[in-house]
Formats: C-alpha cells, structure tokens, sequence
C-alpha cells in the first residue's frame, strides 16, 4: 500500500515537473522571440514610439498576455521576461484596446517621450479648453484613431449637453468646426441631444479620411455612433466609411457645410463670433473645434511648387492613367499613394533616407514586393529640389548630384502642420508635453 501511494506521489511530481519545465520552457522561448523582434524592430526605427502609445507599469503587470492579444495591430506589445514590453511602438496608433484588456489596469496610455515632446492643446476631462465654452475632441487633442475619435466628438457635445444653452443673441448653440470623424459623431450627438448645430468643414465630409487613398483600410474596430447604433466594422474600407456616415447624416437630416474654412473666433458678449475665409459670420454658445492635425500641408519651399501639377493628397487614383508620377516621402500616406498610383503609371517613389522605416508592416510588405517585380522605382537618399514643366529634378544625399526624371505629376507626403497659429489666436493654450498620460474612459 505504501509503495503504491509512492509510485503514485513520484509518478505526480515527476508530471507536475514536466509540466512545470514544458512551461517555462515555452516562457524563454517566447521571450528570445521578443526580443529577436524588438532588435529588429530597432534596426528598422520601429521601436521608438512616435505618437499614442502604451506605458506598462511592470510592478502591477501580472504578465496575463491580455494586452498583446486584444491589440489588433499585432506585435506591438509582447510579454519579456515575464512582464510587458513594447515592440514596434513607432506603429502604435492608439487604438487602446491594450488600456481595456488589461485586468489590473496596468497600462496607461501616453503621448510624446522623455526626449520627444508633442505639441497639445490644454483640454480637460470635459473636452473643454482654457477658453471656456470652446471645446476640442479628435486627433487635434492627441487621438488619431477614427473608434477613438467618433467616441471623444460625442462625449464633448454630452458635456456641452450638460451645461445646457442658455437664452442669448448668438444663432446656434453649438458649432462644430471639422467634419471628420470627431465632427461627424458630435453633430449626430447634437441632434440627438436638440442642441441646434451648424458644423462647417473646410473641405469635404470626412476630413482626413477622405483625402485616404480608395481602398485604404481604416477601420479595425467596431464603434458606437450617435442615432446609428453600433456599427461593427472590421477592414473596412475608406469609402464604406464615407457611405456609413453619409446615411447616418442624411437618415437625421443633418447638412455639413463643406468647402468653408474658419478663420476666426473671437468671444463676444458670451458667446462666439465665428469668421470664416468667405466672409460668413456665425454666432454660437459652444464651439467645438474637431480639425485634427494636419490644419496644413507641409511644403518643400523649393522651385516650381507651386505648380498645379503638384499635390499633397491623393483624392481619386483611378482618374489618374499613363502619367509620369514622383511621389515624395516615405511614411505609410506615401506609400499607399505611390501603390496605387503605380496600377496605371509609372512611378517614382522619392525618400530623403536610405531605407523605410516606421511602416505599417502590411505597407512595408507591398511596397518590397512592388520593387522585386518592379511595378515602382524607389530613390532613396534624394530630396526634390526643383519642379519644372516636364521634369523634377532631385539631389542624392550620397554624392550630391542632380538628377532629372521626366514627370507630369508630383505629390508631396511631408506631413502637416499643427494648426497653432489658428488656435493661439482663438486663445487656446498649447504646450509641448513630454511623456503626457492621456486621460480615458474605462
């Protein structure tokens, strides 16, 4: 009897060993595979965080994995040692489905680094300004992704809502100024809480998204819309989108006031006079301020730019057949137009480094295979210099010399500007912040 409840013990703790030792077997190698990433997320200048991105505190993680299988960007987070750690951050776009998955509330979610500091307006827990009664929601406060800012528009005109409208000489109670996905989902809130509303956008309804290239993807997420319900939308496409939000407004009758760009806003007499370049004056109680980031095109400042045949968005490739194209940059927006553009052109694809970095990785994927088969022609280490009727001239970082290219159309991806003229201006403050813990809904 005694032998056998031995054997039994020995033949338990010998299963539970090689349990035990199957298991932390399988923890080193995961490990060694995160960090085989993470260098080689370094050599690419994938590994510094550029925008939104996760912080972990490793004295609260209890290494649950929850994180890194809730992003749906895959391989930003992975677990190291035991604890979290990130991968490619410089790919994380703030989708903060980690901040949510994590049961211990261990992550927070930052904008900006020790070394690199972002420009922000000062926004409170309401969405509201320094100035009180303007209010910003969206990519402008420091979230760029479209779940995140449809939830912040509405949740701005729900605290506007709260403080109601009071009787007074100004037309509207609110104004929204941008109608991409912020503006979209606050004017929707609007009218669901019967706060009259004008929303003037400066281009066309969906700001940002619709200068996307047709088929880019850009949504990954469900999301909760204003008199619409849920919405569950996975690789959805930029023009899916657009139809989305066009029946949501026109099933709500709600108009955007497109193609009205907003100079000025000025207090008056408790409320807001607002100017725009046509020469309309509006007045409202509460604005709402949803332009994003980008309130600018960077330029070049180089010769010929200002030619018509230049651009810096891509509104309708498909229109676009047999031209000599030079597209300049290399971030995704680069990439993505020269794609496109290279199904019925030829293309140039110019980038001042001398190779890719912080590309989305499905981007990083097509655009090496487009240069094995040839399909596009990449100049790296050369920055556009000249543009003239029929030729663009570039300069090598290398050498230094100037090379022509036949071209009859450029496109320019050099970023955008923060709007901080246009909101120093209206009196709000921005500051350069380092390390900045955004503030989120659970």
């Amino acid at each position: 009897m005694l032998l056998e409840q031995a054997i039994i013990y020995a033949i338990a703790f010998l299963v539970c060993g090689a349990i035990i030792f199957i298991y932390l077997r399988k923890l080193k190698k995961a490990s060694e595979d995160v960090a085989a990433k993470i260098e080689i997320a370094k050599q690419e200048g994938l590994y510094e965080p550029v925008s939104l991105h996760p912080v972990i505190d490793l004295s609260t993680c209890i290494k649950s994995g929850a994180c890194v299988a809730a992003c749906p960007e895959k391989d930003i987070l992975g677990i190291l040692n035991g604890g979290g750690v990130l991968i490619n951050a410089s790919n994380c776009v703030g989708h903060g489905a980690c901040f949510h998955a994590c049961p211990v509330e261990a992550i927070t979610l930052v904008i900006g680094t020790d070394k690199r500091g972002v420009d922000l307006p000062h926004v409170s827990e309401d969405y509201e300004t320094n100035i009180p009664g303007i209010y910003i929601a969206g990519e402008l406060g420091g979230m760029g992704l479209i779940k995140n800012s449809v939830e912040q528009g509405m949740m701005a005109v729900e605290s506007i809502a709260r403080k109601g409208v009071p009787k007074g000489d100004f037309t509207y109670g609110l104004i929204i100024v941008g109608a991409g996905p912020a503006g979209i989902s606050a004017s929707l809130a609007a009218k669901k809480l019967g706060l009259s509303c004008l929303t003037l956008e400066q281009d066309t309804l969906g700001g940002t998204v619709y200068t996307f290239p047709r088929a880019k993807v850009v949504m990954t997420a469900p999301m909760e819309l204003p008199l619409f319900g849920k919405v569950k939308l996975f690789d959805t496409s930029k023009q899916e989108l657009l139809n989305l939000w066009n029946e949501a407004l026109s099933n709500n009758d709600i108009t955007i006031r497109e193609r009205t760009k907003v100079e000025e806003i000025v207090p008056e007499n408790g409320h807001f006079k607002v100017t725009t370049l046509q020469g309309d004056v509006f007045t409202s109680k509460y604005v709402l301020l949803a332009i994003g980031r980008r309130g600018t095109p960077r330029k070049l400042g180089i010769p010929g730019e200002i030619s018509e045949k230049v651009a810096y968005r891509l509104l309708d490739p498909e229109n676009i057949n047999g031209k000599e194209v030079v597209v300049v940059g290399g971030g995704d927006s680069a990439v993505e137009a020269a794609l496109l553009l290279a199904e019925q052109n030829k293309v140039v694809l110019s980038y001042r480094q001398d190779k890719f970095s912080r590309l989305k990785p499905k981007n990083r994927e097509k655009i090496n295979e487009a240069i094995d088969k040839q399909l596009l022609e990449v100049k790296f280490n050369t920055n556009l210099v000249r543009i003239e009727e029929d030729k663009v001239y570039l300069t090598t970082d290398k050498a230094g010399e100037e090379i022509s290219v036949n071209n009859d159309l450029v496109y320019i991806f050099a970023g955008g500007e923060l709007p901080t003229q246009f909101l120093e201006k209206a009196g709000v403050k921005i500051s350069k912040r380092f390390g900045y813990t955004m503030k989120k809904h659970k």
